[in-house]
């Protein structure tokens, strides 16, 4: 077994093979290219902590958000590939505050969150939001109404365009902050 990171904790471990099988990884921070650990990656446990994990190296690809918990298949929640990077989700106490704006590089018009919201075509009448600004906390971005459909993860900083997360086709269509419940 491989352990990657301080402390004696083991927030997630990572398996070649499906259902915990094969040589694993332990995690316990960031990591941007699994391939030097091991050669695939099909299944997980998260013993604490909440984590994104990526398809591609360097935090690129198709993303999923994990909790604490078993994932004996990553096929059974919609990805296709073999997980290739991961992120660690800080557990964040405070408040929350996002900005959005419909055009890339802080343009157009602009609409302030504090808390989660299922559609923002219907709330705010924004057909897209194209750049944000987080100040507080951590979210998660869905194409999808009702968080549903792939996702993004932004932590606190500025985006100038959602399409530099790889996510050249995404629409955002709702947004939920991550609380400190992982």
């Amino acid at each position: 077994r491989i352990k990657h990171g301080k402390g004696n904790a083991h927030p997630i471990i990572f398996y070649e093979d499906k259902n915990f099988q094969g040589r694993s990884y332990e995690c316990m921070s960031d990591c941007a290219d699994m391939s030097s650990y091991l050669s695939k990656c099909n299944s997980c446990r998260v013993e604490s902590g909440c984590f994104m994990v990526y398809e591609r190296p360097n935090y690129t690809g198709n993303q999923h958000f994990l909790r604490r918990g078993e994932y004996s298949d990553y096929n059974s929640f919609g990805m296709s590939g073999s997980i290739r990077s991961c992120r660690l989700i800080p557990q964040h106490r405070g408040s929350y505050r996002m900005t959005m704006y419909e055009r890339e590089n802080f343009q157009g018009k602009s609409y302030e969150l504090q808390e989660d919201c299922n559609n923002i075509q219907d709330r705010y009448r924004m057909p897209d939001c194209q750049s944000c600004s987080v100040t507080d906390g951590h979210w998660l971005m869905y194409e999808q109404p009702h968080y549903r459909g792939r996702m993004m993860y932004l932590r606190p900083g500025e985006y100038k365009s959602m399409r530099d997360g790889g996510y050249s086709g995404m629409r955002v269509s709702s947004v939920r902050r991550i609380m400190d419940s992982c």
